[in-house]
């Protein structure tokens, strides 16, 4: 009995020393090849096709040097953490490129060679308010071409496959393409004017950060508003707020168009950042207007100016009255229900923050096919601008939804014609009777239709790449970090890349603007809402009634009667309104009350899924295994 129990006891502690064996084992190969499980559902650390289709174009060895400070004092936690995720990451692209990707890991400790590669490679040291100095950021380099990520900061994670697979991108072309941005608004900053500055009146403005995130991948070039001609090296046209453009510069982006150039149209008819009194655009006064009206025409597209959308099922809360949250629905904060997924612009994205959006009505002329990539729910209507500025309570409390979808972007493709068939416009400004006649030019040969099928993307607002709508700019250890909020940015960039770059970094991109906005709360407080505007108008009108009834009960007094006293019947009827105004907010507070529960109550059950659901599941999968192995066990 006693050596049986010594050989139970020998067999225990062998089988534990074999698992502990075995599990160390485990761990050591798996971390000699790093895979990943990725439990996510989008996938969020597995390299996107993006990615892998961008690596296949290799053609050659692209060495890709990772700077990193090692050691314990000199990195903080959060960094060296951040640093080793970066690591894992360019191991996956390693594992997939092959020998196509070389990784350098160097530790640029002072003094040292690794220091001045990265000083030549334009990876700047951080200094740490210890006085220490560190490095975490990385070149790329191909065939002489070179990026340089200087500070990968942990706040861009969300970006970094993004980052990363647009370097490599950016090594394997030879020359960028050229990019043309057409504005009425300072889009490239302003320049310093001490005079001005003096005077309180001017402050030097930075370009908006998405002309710094094009310029990272092409060449941009400002477009003059008043030319014409379109050079036709620009591989792109983005026309921002055509504000009062001439006919003749209409014609210019006509031919260009006609010509087999690409356009990208942002119109606008209520825009909150035209001309403002200072940066903040909230704070400005009567909204500008923008259409490219003879070319819509041409088109058959239509643009109301002055009308926004609001739609009660993308509400934004902002700040209100005495700083409480209030419901916008002017500030449309779309989910992926307003975009369309069947596209590859749109399909990547998730949310998108635009305000005060106008919409695209009419059918597209002969020969185009419209398609439209993002929308409105059925449950919104149009509204004036400049009311919807003033006051977000006005346009819920007026609110009667339309009952359709309203285009907010649109892609015309097909083969164009020309909005000018009688050609170039005549100069609008007749010379003066003095002066000399100059001999009439050749007249330019004017195209009248497209020789080829082309595309033009159109967006019915400007504000939506404000940089207080899409980014957030952040100081990280004296670099300028940029941060999407919304994928306003990432769509924008979708768009001229895939007229003029790689489009397999859309799919890239769009996966660092990931948002997952409660719809089903969303619908129940839009529902709500709708139940509170009926009741407060059923209070409203019996108010209205009650005010008449006492208006015609005063022009009833006699002459001689006194006319601020109150009849009997009069302080019957004020009464009854006061006793059903009661019974109304009554019937408010109920509502409210009763959402609040249903609020809360699904809050709970969402909390008790993700707080108990994993370890119930464990627990269940341990115990159908102990059932399992004791039903074969008693079976022998």
């Amino acid at each position: 009995m006693k050596n049986r129990k010594l050989e139970t006891l020998f067999f225990s502690v062998a089988g534990v020393a074999a698992m502990f064996v075995i599990l160390v084992g485990f761990n050591y190969i798996a971390a000699l090849g790093k895979q990943r499980i990725d439990l996510t559902k989008e996938k969020l650390y597995t390299l996107s096709d993006g990615s892998k289709e961008i690596l296949k174009k290799i053609d050659g060895q692209v060495e890709i040097r990772f700077y990193c400070t090692r050691g314990e004092k000199e990195m903080p936690m959060q960094l060296k953490s951040y640093a080793q995720r970066v690591e894992d990451l360019l191991s996956e692209y390693q594992q997939y490129a092959g020998k196509k990707l070389l990784i350098k890991k160097l530790d640029p400790q002072p003094d040292s060679d690794a220091e001045d590669s990265a000083n030549l490679d334009g990876v700047d040291g951080q200094m740490l308010q210890s006085g220490d100095q560190i490095y975490l950021g990385l070149a790329i380099e191909f065939v002489g071409q070179k990026v340089a990520l200087p500070f990968l900061s942990p706040s861009r994670e969300r970006l970094l496959e993004y980052d990363l697979s647009r370097a490599i991108s950016g090594v394997l072309i030879e020359e960028k393409p050229v990019i043309g941005v057409m504005s009425s608004l300072p889009v490239f900053g302003t320049p310093f004017n001490p005079m001005m500055a003096q005077m309180g009146r001017q402050q030097q403005q930075e370009p908006w950060v998405f002309i710094s995130e094009l310029k990272q991948d092409f060449n941009v070039e400002q477009v003059e508003t008043m030319v014409d001609k379109i050079d036709d090296k620009y591989k792109v046209l983005l026309v921002m707020h055509p504000k009062g453009l001439s006919d003749k510069t209409q014609y210019a982006i006509d031919q260009y168009v006609l010509r087999g150039g690409k356009l990208i149209v942002l119109a606008d008819p209520s825009a909150i950042v035209d001309s403002q009194g200072g940066s903040n655009p909230m704070m400005g006064s009567m909204p500008g207007s923008s259409s490219l009206d003879k070319l819509f025409a041409a088109w058959g597209v239509t643009m109301e100016s002055g009308k926004v959308i609001a739609d009660m099922n993308f509400t934004t809360q902002l700040r209100g009255r005495n700083g409480q949250p209030q419901s916008n629905p002017t500030f449309l904060s779309l989910t992926e229900e307003a975009l369309n997924k069947d596209d590859v612009l749109t399909e990547p994205l998730d949310n998108l923050l635009i305000p005060f959006s106008g919409a695209f009505s009419g059918t597209p002329a002969a020969g185009l096919k419209e398609t439209v990539l993002v929308k409105s729910s059925s449950n919104s209507q149009m509204v004036e601008g400049f009311i919807a500025q003033m006051s977000g309570e006005s346009i819920v409390k007026d609110f009667k939804s339309g009952g359709k979808e309203l285009p907010v972007v649109i892609r015309l493709t097909g083969k164009f014609k020309t909005a000018f068939p009688d050609g170039k416009p005549k100069d609008e400004t007749p010379a003066a009777p003095d002066e000399e006649k100059k001999p009439e030019a050749k007249p330019e040969e004017s195209l009248k239709e497209s020789k080829t099928e082309n595309a033009v993307l159109l967006v019915a607002d400007v504000d939506w790449l404000f940089d207080q709508f899409c980014v957030q700019v952040q100081n990280f250890f004296g670099q300028r970090i940029v941060t999407p909020v919304s994928g306003n940015l990432s769509l924008l960039q979708g768009m001229v890349e895939q007229f003029a770059g790689d489009s397999n970094l859309i799919n890239v991109r769009s996966r660092a603007s990931l948002s997952r906005p409660f719809t089903v709360m969303n619908k129940m407080e839009a529902d709500a809402n709708e139940r509170f505007q009926s009741k407060i108008k059923e209070l409203e009108g019996s108010l209205a009634d009650a005010q008449r009834k006492l208006n015609e009960l005063q022009q009833k007094k006699e002459k001689g009667q006194q006319r601020l006293i109150l009849s009997a019947e009069q302080q019957q009827e004020i009464q009854g309104f006061r006793k059903k105004e009661a019974e109304i907010n009554k019937q408010l507070k109920e509502e409210r009350k009763k959402l609040r529960r249903d609020i809360d109550a699904l809050e709970f059950k969402l909390k008790l899924a993700n707080i108990a659901g994993m370890p119930l599941v464990v627990a269940l999968f341990g115990i159908s295994l102990f059932l399992i192995k004791r039903k074969l066990t008693a079976a022998r």
